[in-house]
């Protein structure tokens, strides 16, 4: 009698709701009746109602959040408190952390049993949401297959000196080998390769742990662990970069080599003592080798043609400027991959090789051994290259040799550190560098920036007002009627409203009247003039341009250049 009492509760909270017409729920019943099944399965099986629709009433009716997993952001420090096994089990699934409890995720909130047991196990107060049966499963075989698909080389034997009380490393050690921590760094590590990040940050805070990845040039926070899973997970990821986990008070730097989803992948480890505990960043860095295509890179038809334009000449010197996370090494290769053929023999000094080019000769600067830039070229001279590539002119020494290279018949590709490209030129004379040599050598400069890319799924296009456009200085002329787009935010981007980024340039020639400027010591903001009256298109007016493009927004152009 009780149970005919709820189905007719719940039937009448679907009809009350406008789910089902009182026709269906008639038609429902009888069904049900003759089947014996409880009435939701019954009305999920005949078409008239989702799971969702079910569990949105059943959640409202226990005072519960129902959660769309697939539109939730998930964090990895609690997916790795609970076992895949123990997960499917119960269809319960730790998704983060709100006032010092635990959220979990179930697909029978009824069942209170579930939530005894997973107070036991981490330790946590249970707040239990609503989520379909299927997404739960979903998410557990996605999260559990992440941390299988991480798989360390060389990682098996790990023997190391270490420095302090024998008693602490044994349980450091002890700790760091439990599965929830091996599996909390492995899903931190495959999240960020495959959220496309760049780098990784684990940031000891007063009360927690808070992990961001660097995507798009952008930090986001993906995950705030609890405090007491700090030591721990510190500790696990410098055992797996061959760090020493006793030492805590210096900064550290070491390397992982790991296979991840079949690719070989190196992150460059970098802690970093601050007052609530070790900070550590990991830079991915991907082994396989790279194809760039220049036309991929952002490059505007009339820049591109002026940039490719410098490499017809068997010797001179071209620079990429930009400050760090620019893309200069990227433009790098890219242009590489134009020169690169079994008649030239092509040689590279990086720090560090980021990626492997086929058929060209790639050198790591290790300063420890005195195998320094500078030290490296003068050794790489010696070997008959025809082409080189310096990943960065750092001091007067390197820089010197650089322009003695292309002005001896080599072609030189080189980075520097500038806000623009006509700052190339005086920062050059700044290291010592005579006006006249650098002058002659440098055939071209580019500066470029990187901008995050709208997301073609989501963007929404509006007419801007005079007022904003007369803010960002933008050219246009008075009652135009012009069309931006700006971020909305989806799932195909992770609500960010971007996806992707492209390059802003500014290609400066070196034209015989801007060598004689460079020689007369002219200030950046002449040669500059001049380089525009020839042709430069400044990076803002580059970035303007892709805005009217709809390649990325105003906003964004403005927060990469100044």
């Amino acid at each position: 009698m009780a149970m005919k009492e709820n189905r007719r509760q719940l039937g009448d909270l679907l009809v009350a709701q406008g789910v089902i017409k009182p026709e269906q729920l008639t038609e429902a019943l009888k069904e049900q009746k003759e089947s014996g099944e409880p009435l939701g399965r019954v009305l999920v099986k005949i078409g008239l109602v989702t799971e969702a629709d079910l569990l949105k009433i059943l959640a409202n009716q226990l005072g519960l959040e129902f959660v769309d997993l697939s539109e939730y952001v998930i964090d990895l420090g609690a997916v790795s408190l609970v076992p895949e096994r123990i997960a499917k089990k119960n269809t319960a699934l730790p998704i983060g952390f709100e006032d010092g409890k635990l959220i979990v995720a179930v697909a029978n909130p009824t069942d209170v049993f579930i939530f005894d047991d997973l107070r036991m196990m981490t330790g946590f107060e249970i707040k239990p949401v609503v989520a379909t049966k299927e997404e739960i499963l979903a998410a557990i075989t996605r999260y559990a297959k992440a941390e299988s698909q991480v798989g360390q080389a060389g990682m098996d034997e790990l023997t190391r000196e270490v420095i302090g009380d024998e008693e602490d490393i044994v349980q450091s050690a002890t700790v760091v080998d439990e599965a929830p921590i091996v599996k909390l760094a492995n899903l931190i590590i495959n999240q960020a390769i495959s959220d496309r990040a760049s780098d990784i940050h684990i940031e000891p805070q007063e009360k927690d742990v808070r992990v961001r990845y660097r995507i798009d040039g952008v930090l986001h926070e993906v995950m705030t662990p609890p405090k007491r899973v700090q030591a721990g997970l510190i500790s696990r990821v410098k055992i797996m970069s061959d760090l020493n986990i006793a030492e805590t008070r210096v900064p550290q730097d070491g390397r992982i080599g790991l296979s991840v989803q079949g690719r070989a992948v190196d992150l460059r480890v970098a802690t970093l003592p601050t007052v609530y505990g070790e900070k550590i960043v990991m830079r991915i860095l991907e082994k396989e080798s790279i194809m760039i295509d220049l036309k991929d890179m952002g490059f505007l038809p009339e820049s591109l043609d002026r940039f490719q334009g410098t490499f017809k000449k068997p010797y001179g010197a071209i620079l990429i400027t930009g400050p760090t996370g620019s893309g200069k090494t990227t433009s790098l290769y890219a242009a590489l991959n134009v020169l690169n053929s079994v008649e030239k023999k092509i040689i590279t000094v990086e720090d560090p090789v980021e990626y492997k080019l086929p058929g060209v000769v790639q050198v790591q600067i290790n300063s420890r051994v005195g195998l320094t830039f500078a030290a490296a070229l003068r050794s790489i001279l010696r070997n008959d290259p025809d082409i080189l590539m310096i990943g960065e002119i750092r001091d007067r020494e390197t820089a010197l040799i650089a322009v003695e290279s292309a002005l001896t018949g080599h072609l030189v590709l080189a980075t520097l550190h500038t806000n623009d490209a006509p700052q190339a030129l005086t920062r050059l004379t700044e290291m010592g560098i005579e006006p006249f040599l650098s002058a002659s050598a440098v055939d071209c400069v580019v500066a470029q920036r990187l901008a995050r890319k709208l997301c073609k799924h989501c963007k929404e296009g509006y007419e801007p007002d005079e007022e904003t456009l007369e803010a960002a200085r933008f050219p246009h002329e008075d009652g135009q009627k012009l069309t931006f787009y700006r971020p909305v935010g989806c799932p195909k981007c992770k609500g960010s409203g971007y996806k992707g980024r492209t390059g802003i340039y500014e290609v400066m020639l070196v034209s015989e009247t801007i060598e004689k400027l460079a020689v007369e010591r002219a200030s950046s903001d002449e040669i500059a003039r001049q380089a525009i009256v020839e042709g430069m298109s400044p990076l803002r007016d580059d970035g303007f341009e892709k805005v009217r493009l709809g390649i990325t927004s105003l906003e964004e152009v403005l927060r990469v250049v100044a």
